[in-house]
C-alpha cells in the first residue's frame, strides 16, 4: 500500500517509486518463503516443522492482541516526560493542579502607544505584554494619518513597574508610549462611558465641562464668552467643525463663545476630537436647561426658605436682590466697584460656567445666591446673602451644598476669594470640617478646602423636598 504524502488540488498524490519498491519487496518475500518451504518440506521432518511454526506464529499473534487490549487504556504515570512549551498558557487542568500564581496583588494601568499600521504590529505588542504576564482588559484604536494609536487597559502583576512595561512596548515597536495608573472606574467600556456622559449633559447644561474632562482625562477646560464681563474684545471665533492642534482643541461654545481644551502631556487624536465635538453639539442643540427640584428648610427662628438651582431665568430677581444689598456687602462679594455688580450676574447664572443655588423665601424673593464655578483645573465657590438675612445659617447651608456638588463632580479642592475682614466667609469655610489652606495678599484672602476628607453633612436630595434646621455658621 502506498502512503499519501501530499495533496494537490484537493486530491491525494502517490509516489510511483514507492509503489515499485513495495512490489519488489513483495516478490522477494514470496521467493524467500518458497525457498524455505522447499528446503524444510523435503527434509525428514519438514511437515512437522511447518505445522509447529504456524502454531507458534498464531499463538504469538493472539498473545499480542490480548496484551494490547488489556494495557492499551492504562492511566499514565505521574511523570510522562512531557513539558509545556515556554511561554504557552496552561489550561484549566494545569492551573488546578497547582500552577504557580503571580506573586502579589495586581495593578491596573492605562497605556497609550503608537504603532505602525501594518499586519502583525498589534500581535507583536500583545505578545510582549503576555511575556510579562500582563492581561489586556480592553483595547481602543485611534486611527491616524500615519500609524494607529492603541489605548489599553491592563492588569499587571503588582511588582511590575510602569517603566518595565514601557520598555517592553518600545521593544515590540510601540512609540510615544504614555502610561498611568488606572482605577476601577476605568473598567467601564468606552461606549457605556460616553453614553453616560451624554445623559448627564442632556440633564444639566452645567455638566458639559465635567463631561469633557471625564471623556478626555486630565485636561484644562476654559469657557470664554463671546462678550467678556468687563467689556473689551472677545476671543476669536472658531469654525463650526472646530480646530484641533496637537495638544489643544477649540470648539464653538453653545452660547457663541469658545471652549478651549488643553492637555499638554498627551496629544489629542481625531477620534477624541470627534467625541468632544459631538458632546458639545448635543449640548448646543438642547439649549440652556436646569434640573428641577427644590428643598424646603426651616431656619432656627422659624422662617421657611427654599433652596433650588438657579439660572439665567432668575436674572431679574437677582438684580432686585442686589438693589436691597448694602454697598459693603456687594464690594465684599465682587471685589470691585459696586456699580459693576449687575454686569457679572448673566455670566454667574449661566449653567455653561458652573452651578448656582438660590435661596428663596415663602413670598418668592431671592435672598441668597451660591455659585460653584468651573475655573480651568480649579473650582471656585462664592456666596452672596442679603443683609437682612445674614447670620442665620444661610451661607453655611449654601456652602455645604456647593462643596458636596464639587466632591460629587470629582473636584479635588475648592477655593473662595474674599476679603480678610470677611469673618462670616471664614467661619463658613471652617465649618466644613475640611483641611484648609490660607493665602493672604494685599488684603485679599484665598481659602482652599481640600476635598480628600468627608463632608460633615450631605446635601438633601433635590428631587425629594424635606424640612430640617439649617446650621449656624
Amino acid at each position: 500500500m502506498s502512503d499519501v504524502t501530499r495533496a494537490q488540488h484537493g486530491r491525494p498524490v502517490h509516489h510511483w517509486r514507492r509503489d515499485l519498491i513495495e512490489l519488489a519487496a513483495l516478490f522477494t518475500a514470496v521467493a524467500v518463503a518458497d525457498t524455505v518451504a522447499n528446503l524444510i518440506g523435503h527434509g525428514p521432518d519438514g511437515t512437522a516443522l511447518l505445522v509447529i511454526s504456524a502454531v507458534a506464529l498464531a499463538a504469538t499473534a493472539g498473545f499480542h492482541t490480548w496484551w494490547a487490549r488489556r494495557h492499551g487504556h492504562a492511566p499514565p504515570t505521574s511523570d510522562t516526560g512531557a513539558r509545556p512549551l515556554e511561554g504557552a498558557s496552561a489550561g484549566p487542568s494545569d492551573q488546578s493542579a497547582g500552577a504557580d500564581p503571580v506573586a502579589g496583588e495586581s495593578t491596573l494601568w492605562r497605556m497609550r502607544t503608537t504603532v505602525k499600521d501594518e499586519p502583525g504590529s498589534l500581535a507583536a505588542l500583545c505578545a510582549a505584554l503576555a511575556g510579562h504576564r500582563v492581561d489586556i482588559l480592553s483595547l481602543q484604536t485611534h486611527p491616524l494619518a500615519q500609524g494607529t494609536v492603541d489605548e489599553f487597559l491592563l492588569r499587571a502583576p503588582g511588582a511590575l513597574e510602569g517603566s518595565e512595561l514601557t520598555r517592553a512596548v518600545s521593544g515590540a515597536g510601540g512609540a510615544d508610549t504614555w502610561i498611568e495608573r488606572a482605577d476601577a472606574h476605568d473598567l467601564v467600556d468606552a461606549p457605556t462611558r460616553v453614553l453616560g456622559l451624554a445623559t448627564r449633559t442632556a440633564l444639566d447644561a452645567a455638566e458639559l465641562p465635567l463631561a469633557l474632562r471625564q471623556l478626555l482625562g486630565r485636561c484644562t477646560i476654559r469657557s470664554l464668552p463671546a462678550m467678556p464681563v468687563g467689556g473689551g474684545r472677545g476671543p476669536e471665533g472658531v469654525p463650526v467643525e472646530g480646530v484641533l492642534e496637537e495638544t489643544v482643541m477649540r470648539l464653538r461654545a453653545p452660547e457663541g463663545g469658545v471652549i478651549t481644551v488643553e492637555r499638554p502631556y498627551l496629544p489629542f487624536t481625531p477620534t477624541e476630537f470627534a467625541r468632544a465635538r459631538a458632546l458639545v453639539e448635543l449640548d448646543a442643540r438642547l439649549g440652556p436647561r436646569i434640573p428641577h427640584g427644590q428643598d424646603m428648610l426651616t431656619l432656627p427662628e422659624g422662617h421657611d426658605i427654599t433652596v433650588r438651582r438657579a439660572g439665567t431665568g432668575d436674572l431679574e430677581a437677582a438684580r432686585e436682590m442686589h438693589e436691597r444689598c448694602s454697598p459693603r456687602t456687594l464690594s465684599t462679594r465682587y471685589h470691585g466697584p459696586v456699580g459693576d455688580a449687575d454686569r457679572y450676574l448673566n455670566h454667574l447664572l449661566s449653567p455653561r460656567y458652573g452651578r448656582t443655588l438660590a435661596v428663596q423665601t415663602a413670598s418668592g424673593r431671592i435672598v441668597g445666591l451660591g455659585h460653584l464655578l468651573w475655573d480651568g483645573d480649579e473650582t471656585e465657590v462664592a456666596l452672596l446673602v442679603e443683609d437682612a438675612w445674614q447670620r442665620r445659617g444661610i451661607g453655611g447651608e449654601l456652602l455645604e451644598r456647593l462643596v458636596a456638588m464639587a466632591a460629587e463632580a470629582g473636584c479635588e479642592s475648592v477655593y473662595a476669594v474674599t476679603q480678610s475682614s470677611n469673618t462670616g466667609m471664614v467661619a463658613a469655610m471652617r465649618g466644613l470640617g475640611l483641611p484648609l489652606d490660607y493665602q493672604i495678599e494685599e488684603g485679599t484672602l484665598v481659602i482652599t478646602a481640600r476635598l480628600d476628607a468627608p463632608v460633615d453633612a450631605e446635601p438633601v436630595p433635590a428631587a425629594e423636598p424635606q424640612v430640617n434646621t439649617a446650621p449656624r455658621p
